[in-house]
């Protein structure tokens, strides 16, 4: 298992060590709900050293980039960032990704931690355009300072105007002291904050100086298992539970980030669910009666009939129900329809409701 340059911090804070996406990952450290708490109303830090990072440079990465995944590089300016996917050759999903454009023939591409070799080698096969390729995965530390009190305490610590960045958007500045920190506003909790990424000579220097700046603003630690719950509020995919080599984005809901001026892998198949519909879709749906959904837990009609399944699932800590994301067979996948959530033997009724759900 591998460990971030953060591990033995995470040890001595007493947090719960757990194995993920190939890593030794902080689960939790005072609990989920508190965690959760704190990020949604004052400030949490969390190390996601673990995601992969890519330098993708040189005159033909635009057009490597631009082939491999289903959004248009093309719009990105310098210092704007783009959520994106890399689809396979049968219409599924190899990853989710963001794309950041460094500067003109730069590009910084941040893509799971379970998918890092899988991504190369995808990405690698397709690179006819001569674009030098650099993992820099083992080499790159990354926080994400998430919560509404987030930005206030970031900006202690450096001179770089974060109210200047708007959201997915970055700037390369000095953070803490430490230089070439870039500096970028985006987040997987939907309760804003930046995210920054640097060398791992720097982890401890920058997490001490971060939860130092954040202790009068209540800012705290915080795991994987608040990460899953703060996203999951919040209706964003996560990839091998709700987004796979099985799924099109076109059913996952990410046909807003499925661009069909230019070309790219799978983008007839696309193109053809786009025209004719999909015939199950990727749905929020909230229980109407106690029960905590989970992942795999099949959907059913009122007849008990199956019609889809339970992709992500929780009690959600500020709604206090369960709720979930869940593919759905048509027709069924419609706001507001009622169906069933068969939890241990046990039918629950739900209702397919918009996302986000707070």
């Amino acid at each position: 298992m591998k460990k971030t340059a953060l591990y033995d911090k995470h040890v001595s804070l007493g947090a719960k060590i757990v194995p993920f996406a190939g890593f030794e990952m902080p689960v939790q450290y005072s609990g989920v709900t508190e965690e959760h708490f704190a990020v949604r109303e004052k400030a949490g830090l969390f190390d996601v050293s673990h995601m992969g990072q890519f330098f993708i440079e040189g005159a033909g990465a635009k057009d490597l980039l631009q082939f491999v995944g289903t959004n248009n590089v093309d719009v990105l300016e310098n210092g704007k960032a783009q959520y994106s996917c890399l689809p396979n050759e049968n219409g599924g999903i190899v990853d989710d990704l963001i794309v950041y454009k460094m500067e003109d023939e730069k590009y910084f591409v941040v893509v799971n931690a379970s998918n890092i070799d899988k991504d190369w080698n995808h990405i690698s096969k397709y690179n006819s355009f001569g674009a030098k390729m650099t993992n820099a995965s083992d080499e790159m530390s990354l926080l994400a300072i998430q919560g509404p009190k987030a930005t206030e305490i970031l900006q202690k610590l450096t001179e770089t105007n974060l109210s200047e960045i708007p959201y997915y958007n970055f700037t390369i500045g000095t953070v803490a002291g430490v230089s070439d920190v870039i500096i970028s506003n985006t987040g997987y909790t939907g309760s804003g904050g930046f995210e920054i990424y640097f060398n791992n000579e720097s982890a401890e220097k920058l997490w001490d100086a971060i939860i130092e700046a954040g202790a009068e603003e209540g800012i705290i630690p915080c795991g994987l298992a608040a990460r899953d719950t703060l996203r999951l509020e919040k209706g964003f995919c996560l990839y091998g539970m709700d987004i796979d080599d099985t799924t099109s984005p076109m059913e996952a809901g990410l046909g807003w980030i499925t661009k069909f001026d230019k070309d790219f892998v799978s983008k007839e198949i696309f193109a053809k669910q786009k025209e004719e519909g999909v015939t199950r879709k990727l749905v929020g749906f909230e229980l109407t009666d106690k029960g905590v959904p989970r992942h795999d837990y099949p959907v059913v009609d009122a007849e008990g009939n199956v019609i889809g399944k339970v992709t992500s699932g929780t009690q959600s800590p500020m709604k206090k129900i369960g709720l979930g994301i869940a593919y759905v067979d048509k027709p069924h996948f419609k706001l507001g329809t009622e169906i069933f959530i068969q939890v241990r033997n046990k039918n629950i009724p739900a209702k397919v409701v918009k996302m986000p759900f707070v």
